[in-house]
């Protein structure tokens, strides 16, 4: 069940529940598309304010709710890189060696629980799903330049990322749940 539109209603469990869901999604984007863990933590809360007060923009007939979660994500993380990069090109080349965005290695923030799980979740999608996402999310592009890159129809593109979503979620809450349990995460 949605929980946006519970949220845009003023229930305050769906808050929570919502943070449950998509935390993990959300913080896996923000560590991979921040500078520092601070920064990646300070992108998470301004996503998840930026939800909470535009719950009311989601309708479930144009998709599903953690395809508009991870696109809104998305849009804030590129964003927020993207300022970044200008205020980078301020900086000393001195000052510059010392930060890597989007880095695909291991990081501080890849030794959590939720970013070790999100990167085994990512593993087990089919190759064109993972690469579609990538595409997607790490490098920040347009689902129709995705196409284009890869030689895909767009339709098919889209698909790809929105199977591949869900299958990141419904992977992320097992492991979340065999967490919480105590047992072995995925």
């Amino acid at each position: 069940m949605p929980l946006l539109p519970r949220i845009a209603l003023g229930d305050t469990t769906a808050v929570d529940e919502c943070l449950d869901r998509y935390g993990a999604l959300v913080w896996s984007l923000a560590s991979r598309l921040s500078p520092t863990n601070a920064d990646a933590e300070d992108a998470v809360q301004e996503i998840f304010i930026h939800l909470w007060r535009n719950a009311s923009r989601y309708r479930d007939d144009m998709g599903e709710e953690v395809t508009f979660v991870s696109t809104i994500a998305r849009r804030k993380l590129i964003d927020r890189l993207r300022k970044f990069r200008r205020d980078q090109a301020h900086q000393s080349p001195d000052e510059l060696d010392r930060v890597e965005v989007g880095n695909p290695g291991l990081s501080a923030i890849d030794h959590s629980d939720d970013s070790r799980r999100a990167v085994a979740c990512l593993e087990k999608l089919r190759e064109n799903e993972r690469q579609a996402i990538e595409l997607s999310v790490y490098h920040g592009l347009p689902q129709s330049r995705i196409a284009e890159q890869t030689g895909t129809p767009l339709g098919t593109v889209k698909t790809l990322i929105r199977r591949g979503l869900v299958q990141l979620r419904n992977c992320m809450k097992i492991g979340s749940r065999l967490h919480a349990e105590g047992g072995v995460s995925v």
